[in-house]
Order: structure tokens, then C-alpha cells, then sequence
């Protein structure tokens, strides 16, 4: 039966109504900012342990007033601090994002390539030869790429102490900025700037890292008052505080204890380093008048400090604990900075982190943990497959946990890849602290959808990987001097990190379900109205964009 034109007409007009109905909420009020936190290597149960202790401004403003994920892991295992950005800044996994470690081998030269060493550009106010870096190695567009892209009038701008960490987060659209410990200033390369900013070379010579120099590291709070135990440099003696001086010729004796240029360095291994950061960081946001118009903003702050703290200290030390009350105290002063420049329903910010870290290595310990020695490794590794072939080089290096063979070796005498990779791989879970290891021919042809390979099989990119990978036993860590905590490991202790947002009219939330860190960039891009990262598969958390 022919409907009358009146009723055609208006069954039309309701399903046109309903086909523009998510278009319009899509298109509802943009932030004018964004601030992304990144606390590195900041495990989960840190919030859990240290809460009594913290301030009701800093992260506690995010467990009580914003939305919090109970549940928020990385999906692969090389849970390194390149590794963990990317996966913020892209929206995807390395084996996506290509980003699998701070260097890897070329197969072709077999030889060692930076992921951000470039020495077509130069360091802008750095010594010669110093500050050459650019995202000469990144192989997808980050959130930041998208936002300039969608609108060139926003500011896009990453800080972090490392080079490494300001880039990865940044891309190469950003304005990016990392701190040159020889001197104490800010700076960035010829491949973001013609030459720094005004304000930058100001807020440089005025020179506000001395600010933090000879300064005792003093306790924050009473000595009982503190969870954890283990300590070596703060002493709760008046007469035996922690001075960076003496901390850094223990630290660093190859060095000159007398050039005020290593004591900045020492700066980063101490709660002065957040500070260096957390002081730049408002400077750019005064000088760039973020979050002032209409055009969206995006500010990236990565907190390298507490990687550099854990791993020398450990998970379990006083240090590190001191140190998180020190910054808990900082970020409470950021958000109420942020929110007196722009209207907190104006703004979202977002804190999370790049990956966990392991317990501190005690030896002896009734815990089951140990330290694998990666140049032992190699050299036994080398002699077996002498011994099964040819003698000769086989190794060309081990890094990050990926052992690379010498595939010209293998070609000369035509043997099959695949079958050395496999000898190489069995014969690595002989070794003391090895739990697994897959060949990158496995990974290259198989697809493994859960457990232990499926992570593996999520770090695993095929131009840069190594032909072995293995993963090491809970609690161990690859033997480094001056290291007693790492990450790299596909466990919870590596995996599972914080992940909180605040601002935006998102409310208070707690979810506890099992979201991905992928998730973090295409949910920030649909809050933006923006396309989201070229390479992204995260999907959008619908609790804060609804």
C-alpha cells in the first residue's frame, strides 16, 4: 500500500534527523586545551601504596575528581620508555608504529641505528655535534602531526628532559623541547626551529637550573611515615642530608666532579630534575598563551626523572618514594596553574605512563629474581653456533632484550635463516633467567592471538627486530651497572600503569574493565574533532567521550 506524501515526508525527515544526530554531537564544543602527563616508568600500585601520603592537589585530584581506569595495560612486551610513547602519541603497538627501542641493528649494514639521531640537522644553541636529532626514524603520524594538520593555527608542544622522549611524543609537528644537561638550558634541533624562540633563549640565560644546584634532597616527611625501606641517600640526620655533589661523584666518577655541567646531570636524578621540567613547562604555556582562542592546543609533559630515580634506587627505596610525594606536590600546582589560565571545563588533561618496572634486585632473596648477563650471553651464544656451523662472528649484538645474528655470515654459506634463528632461540632457554624466546620468522609468518607470544608478537616489527627474542623470568632484570629495577617484560609489574583524566566536564568515574594505552590517542582525538593518528587501531573510551 502507497503511503500518503504527507507521511512519506516525514518518515524521511525522522531518518534524516536520526543520520545527523552523532554528526551534530561530534561537532558540540572542542577543548581550547589538552595536557598530557607522562610520568615515567610509574607503575600502577604506586597510587595504592603511596595514596595516605599524598596531597589532596595532586594525584589525588584525579582519584576524587576525575575519571580513573583501574585496568589500563600495554599490549606487548619490550615496555621500554621510546616504546610506551609512541604507543601514547600514535594510537598503536610497535609492531605498528615501528617504534621497538632506542636503537636496533640496519640487517642490510649491520649497523647500529638511533631513533632519533640525525646528523642532517643541528642542535640549536648546543656545543658542535651535540643536539642533532630530529623524528628522522618515526613512521607514523602522532596525535600532535594530526592536530596541525587539522588546524595549523593550534600549538603543539612536547617537553621532556630527554631528547629521545620530548621527540617520540612530540612527532614533527610539534615544537619540542628537551633539556641539554651540559649546560642546564632548553633546546631543540634545526628540524623544528630556524632558531629557538625568543623567550626560550631569555628563560636560557637567565639561567634558572642553578636554582636547584648544592641543594639538599630533604626528607618530605618523618621517617615512619614512609612505606618503603630500602635508602642509601637520604639520611634523616640533620647533618647528613643528601647534597647532588657528593651523590654525583659516587654516581659518576668517570666524570668531573668540579665542571658544574655534571651536576646538572646529577639534577636529573633527583626530585630537582621533575622541578627543572615542571618550571619550563609553565614558562612555555605563559610565553605560548596555550588554550587562549578558539584553535585547540596540545602540551606534552614526560617526566623522565623517575625512571632515572627507579632504576638506580629502586620500586622499594625512600628516594623514590620521597621523590613521588616531591612531584604529587608539583602536578597539584600544575592543575591549579591550568585551571586559573583556562576554564577547567575548557581543558582535559590526562596522566598516565610510558611502562612499569620491576622490583628491586636484592641479592640474596627469597623472592625468585635474578640479573641475566647479555655479554655473557653473546659470547656462549657466538660458540654454540661456531660449533653447529662455522666458526666465526655470529653475534652481531644483543639489545633490549632482541639478539641479532649475522645474516651476511649465514647467506655466505647458505644456510637457512629460519632454521638458525630456531637453534639459536632453543638454545637461548637454556640460559638461567630465560623464560622464552621466538624466532622473528615465527613472528613474521605466524599469528599468535593470546598469552606470552601474542605480546612478544606485538613488539615485533620485521625491518628492525632481532632474529631472537626473549623474554626473561618474573623478577629478572639484564645486568647493568647501577641498575637495580628495569622494565621489559611483558608482566604486570611492566604492563599495568596508571591512566586518569580530569577537566572537560568528564566527572568522577572509576572503571575498572581492561582498556589498552592505544586506547589514550584516538580518545583524545575524537574529544578534538580530529582524524585520528594514521597508524592508530586503539579504539575510543567511550566513558570519556560520551
Amino acid at each position: 500500500m502507497k503511503l500518503p506524501a504527507i507521511f512519506r515526508f516525514l518518515c524521511l525527515g525522522c531518518f534524516g534527523i536520526g543520520l545527523t544526530l552523532p554528526s551534530a554531537a561530534q561537532n558540540g564544543p572542542k577543548p581550547k586545551l589538552v595536557v598530557q602527563i607522562v610520568i615515567s616508568q610509574m607503575r600502577y600500585d604506586y597510587l595504592q601504596r603511596f595514596y595516605d601520603n599524598f596531597s589532596q592537589s595532586g594525584f589525588r585530584t584525579f582519584l576524587d575528581e576525575g575519571v580513573t581506569y583501574t585496568n589500563a595495560y600495554y599490549n606487548y612486551m619490550l615496555t621500554n620508555t621510546e616504546a610506551g610513547l609512541a604507543t601514547l602519541s600514535t594510537g598503536t603497538s610497535p609492531a605498528q608504529h615501528g617504534v621497538i627501542a632506542p636503537s636496533w641493528i640496519d640487517f642490510t649494514t649491520g649497523n647500529r641505528i638511533n631513533l632519533i639521531e640525525d646528523r642532517q640537522v643541528k642542535g640549536l644553541d648546543c656545543e658542535e655535534g651535540a643536539g642533532c636529532y630530529s623524528p628522522i626514524n618515526l613512521t607514523a603520524a602522532t596525535l600532535g602531526d594530526r592536530l596541525k594538520e587539522s588546524d595549523p593555527a593550534s600549538k603543539v608542544i612536547s617537553i621532556a628532559l630527554s631528547p629521545s622522549s620530548a621527540i617520540v611524543s612530540g612527532g614533527s609537528s610539534a615544537d619540542v623541547y628537551w633539556c641539554y644537561t651540559d649546560h642546564g638550558t632548553w633546546v631543540s634541533s634545526s628540524f623544528y626551529f630556524p632558531e629557538l624562540p625568543a623567550w626560550v633563549k631569555q628563560y636560557n640565560s637567565e639561567k634558572h637550573y642553578t636554582n636547584f644546584l648544592d641543594r639538599n634532597w630533604e626528607p618530605s616527611r618523618p621517617f615512619d611515615s614512609y612505606h618503603n625501606t630500602d635508602r642509601s641517600v637520604i639520611d634523616f640526620v640533620t647533618e647528613k642530608k643528601f647534597r647532588l655533589k657528593e651523590f654525583f661523584k659516587n654516581l659518576f666518577t668517570a666524570s668531573d666532579p668540579n665542571d658544574e655541567r655534571f651536576d646538572v646531570e646529577a639534577l636529573q636524578y633527583s626530585p630537582f630534575g621533575n622541578s627543572m621540567v615542571t618550571h619550563f613547562a609553565r614558562q612555555a604555556f605563559i610565553s605560548e598563551t596555550l588554550g587562549k582562542d578558539e584553535h585547540t592546543d596540545l602540551l606534552t609533559i614526560c617526566y623522565d626523572t623517575p625512571r632515572y630515580v627507579s632504576e638506580h634506587f629502586g620500586p622499594r627505596s625512600i628516594e623514590l618514594e620521597d621523590m613521588y610525594y616531591k612531584l604529587d606536590a608539583e602536578i597539584g600546582e600544575m592543575i591549579q596553574f591550568i585551571f586559573s589560565q583556562v576554564k577547567p571545563e575548557e581543558t582535559i588533561i590526562v596522566l598516565t605512563s610510558d611502562h612499569g618496572t620491576s622490583d628491586t634486585f636484592r641479592e640474596p632473596s627469597r623472592i625468585p629474581m635474578g640479573q641475566f648477563n647479555a655479554d655473557q650471553f653473546k659470547m656462549i651464544m657466538n660458540g654454540f653456533l661456531s660449533a653447529q656451523y662455522e666458526p666465526g662472528n655470529w653475534i652481531i649484538d644483543y639489545m633490549d632484550r632482541q639478539l641479532y645474528l649475522n645474516r651476511e655470515m649465514i647467506y655466505k654459506y647458505g644456510f637457512d635463516l629460519a632454521e638458525v634463528q630456531t637453534r639459536a632461540a632453543n638454545f637461548a632457554l637454556q640460559f638461567r633467567g630465560v623464560s622464552a624466546a621466538m624466532t622473528s620468522s615465527s613472528m613474521q609468518s605466524g599469528y599468535f592471538g593470546k598469552g606470552y607470544a601474542e605480546k612478544m608478537q606485538n613488539s615485533f616489527y620485521p625491518k628492525r627486530s632481532g632474529d631472537v627474542t626473549i623474554n626473561l623470568m618474573p623478577g629478572w632484570i639484564e645486568l647493568r651497572e647501577g641498575v637495580v629495577s628495569m622494565s621489559g617484560s611483558l608482566y604486570e609489574y611492566d604492563t599495568h600503569v596508571p591512566l586518569m583524566w580530569l577537566g572537560g566536564g568528564i566527572g568522577k568515574n572509576q572503571i575498572d574493565r581492561t582498556v589498552s594505552l592505544s586506547d589514550v590517542a584516538p580518545t583524545l582525538a575524537r574529544i578534538m574533532q580530529i582524524p585520528v593518528p594514521n597508524a592508530s587501531t586503539g579504539n575510543a573510551m567511550e566513558e570519556i567521550v560520551r
